[in-house]
């Protein structure tokens, strides 16, 4: 048949069920990948889900999961460490709260300034011959420190002596004559003229023998100057010119300078709210006066004990702040002019309730503290807390004395949560065992001596049941091989035979 033939059927139309048939498998593919991938998505989340849940949970012991698992067996009398929903007991340190005087202090940073501050500047001028101190020494008032050339100063008493001498030898011939004189007229032998112009010349001549014993003075007292003096006592520190030099009154650096660093004062200043308070209790405490103590800057020694001075006339407007100044008599010389120190003011003592610093914790509701109930147990319990030094708080409400409260460990702790106490034999365990009571409850391992985990053991802490193990069992052999046992400790439950010998 021709292929232009208009008799020819036309060409069947392609079926469509081999490409159908070709395309169904792809379909069930994708849908399989969707599946699978939702599954992992789920799973992600379920693991995810199941990380936050256990984070929540209180860490016991050296930091290991919590002792005991779902289906551990109590003993008798309860749930022990590894029962309670598989809770571990956190360690904590205890306080009991107890009446105290607290001393009401006031904290400042001050300045230790000396009492007395001198610089030693030559009064004359001249050759310095000698240096009599070392740097560093302790001196005396009236000690001689140096010595300038005296020869200039020397001549020039002399020289003032001699005027004073001559003009002292004119008065006396004046005053004999003026006396003649007198003789005289008294005779109405001499005009009255003369006898006055006399007395003028010996009034003229006692002036200017006053002015040689001045001269006279000076010059001596010039010579006495050439011997450099301490002016007061203290400690002299570093000279700035050495012998030979020429000095001059003129030199602002002086020879030295001298400190006076017993007794020594610290100034520091005191809040314009507080001036009040401190002068009443200044004013109550007069005889005795109020105690302040120097520490160093990390606040962890004490450098000296003194007492308040005084304050000072006015506010500074700048800071809002009055300078107070203390004494201290500073005989060791531990306090240093121009050091920095913390000083503390004791202005009263009262008697409160308190509790280490430790042992208050804050929260979304306010400040509280953790209780220790008789079964071991924890109240969180808001308090109010008042005055604080470093190391104790006063507590005005929300505690009665004899409260025993958590000091440490309390990050990890909740409402109701069971703890054990710090020390030696706490309960039935040993320092790191809770209470697990003589009913039989599960105990844990006593830590062995010179050793940081127990002996034949590892660092693990072992339940009384199998729902109280952490890891895999641990065969008889494998305790034999890592050390001798420890000892039982009394009350505890028996090991199961899976445990081996190893493990009490």
């Amino acid at each position: 048949m021709s292929p232009h033939d208009p008799n020819a059927a036309p060409p069947a139309a392609p079926t469509a069920y081999p490409e159908g048939a070709a395309r169904r498998p792809g379909r069930r593919a994708r849908w399989l990948g969707s599946a699978v991938a939702l599954l992992v998505v789920a799973l992600l989340c379920g693991g995810a889900w199941w990380l936050v849940q256990r984070s929540k949970a209180p860490v016991g012991g050296a930091g290991f999961p919590a002792v005991g698992g779902p289906g551990g067996p109590a003993g008798p009398a309860g749930p022990g460490p590894g029962g309670g929903g598989g809770r571990a007991q956190v360690t904590v340190g205890e306080a009991t709260a107890r009446m105290a005087s607290l001393p009401v202090t006031l904290d400042a940073l001050g300045t230790v300034t000396s009492v007395a501050t001198v610089t030693l500047r030559p009064q004359v001028s001249g050759v310095l011959t000698q240096v009599l101190f070392t740097e560093g020494q302790t001196v005396r008032k009236g000690q001689v420190l140096a010595q300038i050339d005296p020869r200039p100063y020397e001549q020039a008493l002399m020289q003032a002596e001699g005027t004073r001498r001559r003009d002292e030898a004119q008065l006396e011939n004046a005053r004999i004559t003026l006396e003649r004189y007198r003789t005289l007229l008294s005779q109405d032998s001499i005009a009255r003229q003369d006898v006055d112009t006399q007395a003028a010349l010996v009034k003229q001549l006692e002036g200017t023998v006053m002015t040689d014993r001045a001269q006279e003075r000076t010059a001596r007292l010039n010579l006495d100057y050439t011997r450099v003096t301490a002016p007061s006592s203290g400690r002299i520190g570093l000279r700035t010119v050495d012998a030979g030099n020429y000095v001059t009154t003129g030199d602002t650096a002086g020879i030295a300078t001298i400190t006076q660093t017993a007794p020594i004062d610290v100034q520091f200043s005191i809040p314009q709210d507080r001036v009040a308070d401190v002068q009443g209790a200044a004013d109550t405490a007069a005889a005795a006066g109020l105690t302040v103590a120097a520490s160093d800057r990390t606040r962890t020694s004490e450098l000296a004990r003194g007492r308040f001075s005084t304050l000072d006339n006015l506010v500074d407007t700048t800071t809002g702040t009055v300078k107070g100044k203390a004494r201290f008599e500073n005989a060791d010389g531990k306090l240093f002019p121009n050091q920095f120190v913390n000083v503390r003011l004791q202005l009263r003592e009262v008697p409160a309730l308190v509790v280490p610093v430790t042992a208050v914790r804050t929260g979304a509701n306010g400040d509280f503290v953790y209780v220790i109930n008789e079964d071991r147990t924890v109240t969180m319990r808001k308090v109010r807390r008042g005055q604080a030094t470093v190391e104790w708080i006063a507590i005005t409400e929300g505690l009665q004395p004899g409260d025993r409260v958590v000091t440490e460990g309390g990050d990890r702790l909740r409402d109701g949560a069971r703890v054990q106490l710090q020390g030696p034999a706490q309960g039935a365990s040993g320092p790191r065992g809770g209470a697990s009571g003589a009913a039989g409850a599960p105990g844990r391992r006593q830590r062995a001596s010179g050793a940081s985990w127990p002996a034949g053991g590892d660092a693990r802490s072992e339940g009384g049941g199998e729902g109280g193990r952490r890891h895999g069992p641990r065969s008889a052999a494998e305790g034999a091989a890592s050390g001798p046992a420890a000892p039982a400790v009394p009350g505890t439950a028996p090991a199961s035979g899976a445990r081996g010998a190893g493990q009490s």
